[in-house]
């Protein structure tokens, strides 16, 4: 969407040409001409949506700053807090090992990181670049991988992890969705994406597959990396089923099992359940303000730079 002005000329007999501005035309991408209405009815629908997405955890902020003295269920209902304090957070680190347990998942959450950018770029450059017998089986095998439940294949999942002697172990916890086949996909379509005479003409200069991969595929998709490292990590930190099956030790529990404690036995607290459900948050959110330049630039990855 794009604002231009009209400009017209006209003669007067006494001074040459004058020129008059218009009031600004608000016009779309392709030029069209849009409507005030029409302009309205889109910020409308824009606030509308922030209001849904960012309006329950703007609350869940402000509960988790507001004192005991404060009453959250007032009619109607304060939002900003009277007296702003983070007292709710000392209780939340007094009351379990809150900073211990975000710790581990940050380990799980790293390592998850890791594992998905490597694996899936190497996977993803193979279903797309090279070429081998039984590629278009592989790539469908990726694909209907995605169509089963993870309910369905849990106790799989935890019966392996018991036979390799990984039960109760952060890494028991990482090993099952190291590479997620969704992240393969994402990776597969962004190499797609790259014009194959640059890797034509390295291959022509001598340069191997390996060379090829890491000095001209992979710089190339950095956005769609980003876009993994986000998903890898979310996935991660944000799972509790997977956690709470295969964890028994509590020095070993990730956040979202810890937090579970504050819902069972301080549910009448909210403003406690709030400031845990805060520092659950935060780590996501810093690390999406790190990494959006690059999510962004994910949606038209594999444009040439000259």
């Amino acid at each position: 969407m794009s604002v231009t002005e009209d400009v017209r000329a006209e003669e007067t007999p006494a001074a040459g040409p004058v020129r008059r501005r218009r009031a600004p035309r608000v016009t779309d991408d392709n030029g069209k001409r849009i409507r005030v209405w029409e302009l309205v009815l889109r910020y409308v629908l824009l606030l509308a949506v922030l209001a849904i997405t960012i309006g329950p955890f703007l609350w869940q902020l402000s509960t988790s700053l507001k004192g005991t003295h404060e009453d959250i269920f007032s009619s109607p209902p304060k939002f900003l807090p009277g007296s702003p304090t983070l007292h709710n957070y000392e209780r939340v680190a007094n009351t379990i090992p809150v900073w211990d347990y975000a710790f581990n998942s940050l380990k799980v959450a790293t390592a998850n990181v890791v594992t998905n950018c490597v694996g899936s770029a190497l996977a993803g450059y193979a279903l797309a670049r090279l070429r081998y017998r039984g590629r278009r089986t592989a790539t469908l095998v990726f694909i209907l991988a995605m169509l089963v439940p993870v309910e369905s294949i849990v106790i799989a999942q935890f019966t392996t992890m018991r036979e390799l002697g990984l039960n109760n172990t952060l890494i028991g916890v990482v090993l099952p969705a190291c590479i997620a086949a969704m992240n393969v996909l994402l990776m597969r379509n962004a190499f797609l994406n790259l014009p194959y005479e640059i890797e034509e003409a390295a291959f022509v200069d001598g340069a191997n597959a390996w060379q090829r991969f890491l000095r001209i595929a992979l710089p190339s998709v950095k956005g769609t990396l980003a876009v993994v490292a986000i998903f890898a990590f979310m996935g991660a930190w944000d799972d509790f089923l997977w956690p709470l099956i295969v964890l028994s030790d509590p020095a070993k529990f990730t956040l979202t099992i810890g937090l579970n404690y504050l819902h069972g036995t301080f549910a009448n607290d909210e403003r406690l359940v709030a400031a845990g459900t805060i520092i659950a948050v935060a780590p996501l959110i810093i690390l999406f303000a790190c990494l959006q330049r690059y999510f962004f630039r994910g949606v038209g990855e594999g444009a040439v730079k000259g």
